[in-house]
């Protein structure tokens, strides 16, 4: 829809002024005609919907040419549908192509209203994924190119290992799907409530058999693959510190998830400074100022923001950025549809301290429609990689008739 400065267009521009034998004003109309920036697409929002499904909220948002841009928020997002219905009144009549400008606008106005975090920072989070979306396919470029071009050409994808347990009957199948798929990373949940060895429901501090339960899954799958896939462990965040330093010296040839929760900055510290195990948290926080104590007290050595919820792709280029002055890497925390994953290896692809992008077999898109189902394009996952999209915005289509079968009775469609 842009227009671009070529020769054919500016002779054809400047047609008008050859009769005048090349006059200084035919030329220097011709130029103008060449190089004005009405050429820039004039758009306005006209709508925006958002639809929960399948543990997701989805957004699109429709502008009066008919270009509309499709976003994805993940987890704290069971009131997002009335907070996007909130967002309207910012965001009708506007210009989507200043997506900055819309975010903050958005973001700052809800200061009282909760936009540093959780429900509000989601569904902020889906409507700035739908308008780099938009923009993208506005002027014909796919989004990766809008924050600054490729530093790679595809995205390295871990797999939750889909079994963690060695008496697991399907163990063995899961296990040689990860090899047979070509991931190069994978990872395992150690994490266990229901352990009958436990001795306090409420108490996360581990006993000496669950240690050896836990020690255990992780041997079981560290002995099941090839050396040459790596291996990361989660813990989600659950147990008390002592347990956190005492698992993290367990495990020192391993990556370890989230030993503690996210809430307390020092006690990441401190696992991380009793330990060569590299930690990994930040799943849980949400905008760049939620990582900003993280890495300036040095509490962990990759972060694992989620792209779908703490607050878009623009925002995660920034703490990319951030974390990349205290060379400390990025593999987000991802449990999208294929178009919350596409986009997020957007982000990716326009950083150099991409790590890897995390994939779960058993995600809420994943039970209900089958991965390769969700887009018309099919499974965008090959040998373990993401090939990015160079197609206009996401570069994907999602397939509505699929998805909309899967919706709960009553729950309302995308209407154009």
């Amino acid at each position: 829809m842009g227009t671009m400065l070529n020769r054919r267009s500016f002779l054809q521009a400047a047609g008008a002024g050859l009769g005048s034998l090349f006059s200084l004003e035919g030329l220097s109309a011709a130029v103008q005609t060449s190089t004005s920036p009405h050429g820039r697409p004039k758009l306005k929002i006209k709508d925006v919907q958002a639809v929960p499904a399948m543990g997701a909220l989805y957004v699109r948002i429709y502008t009066d040419q008919g270009v509309y841009g499709h976003g994805e928020a993940v987890d704290s997002v069971s009131g997002g549908v009335p907070i996007v219905a909130g967002f309207r009144w910012a965001l009708m009549g506007q210009d989507p192509l200043n997506v900055e400008l819309l975010f903050e606008r958005l973001r700052t106005s809800g200061i009282f209203a909760g936009a540093q975090a959780g429900q509000y920072v989601s569904a902020l989070t889906a409507v700035e994924i739908a308008l780099w979306d938009l923009t993208g396919k506005a002027v014909g470029l796919p989004i990766y190119q809008l924050l600054g071009g490729k530093t790679r050409e595809r995205i390295r994808i871990y797999c939750d290992s889909g079994t963690n347990n060695r008496n697991d009957p399907k163990a063995k199948e899961f296990i040689a799907q990860i090899i047979e798929n070509g991931f190069t990373a994978a990872k395992i949940d150690i994490d266990d409530g229901m352990d009958p060895d436990r001795f306090d429901r409420v108490n996360w501090t581990a006993n000496n058999l669950e240690i050896e339960h836990m020690v255990d899954k992780v041997a079981f799958l560290r002995e099941s693959l090839p050396r040459r896939i790596e291996l990361a462990v989660d813990m989600h965040g659950r147990y008390d510190l002592g347990t956190a330093k005492r698992m993290a010296r367990e495990l020192e040839p391993f990556k370890l998830e989230e030993p503690v929760p996210p809430e307390n900055v020092d006690a990441m510290r401190d696992v991380r400074e009793s330990t060569s195990t590299p930690i990994c948290a930040g799943e849980n926080l949400f905008l760049r100022h939620g990582f900003r104590e993280l890495l300036e007290k040095r509490a962990v050595d990759i972060i694992m923001p989620d792209i779908q919820k703490c607050g878009g792709l623009l925002e995660g280029r920034k703490i990319a950025d951030m974390a990349h002055t205290y060379y400390v890497p990025m593999a987000p925390h991802c449990q999208a549809s294929p178009m919350g994953t596409m986009a997020t290896c957007h982000m990716l692809a326009a950083i150099p301290n991409a790590l890897v992008l995390e994939w779960h077999w058993g995600h809420p898109a994943a039970r209900t429609v089958r991965w390769k189902e969700f887009v018309k394009e099919g499974d965008i996952i090959q040998k373990g990689f993401i090939t990015v999209s160079d197609r206009p915005g996401i570069g994907l289509e999602m397939n509505d008739e699929a998805v909309k079968k899967n919706l709960r009775p009553g729950t309302p469609w995308f209407t154009a």
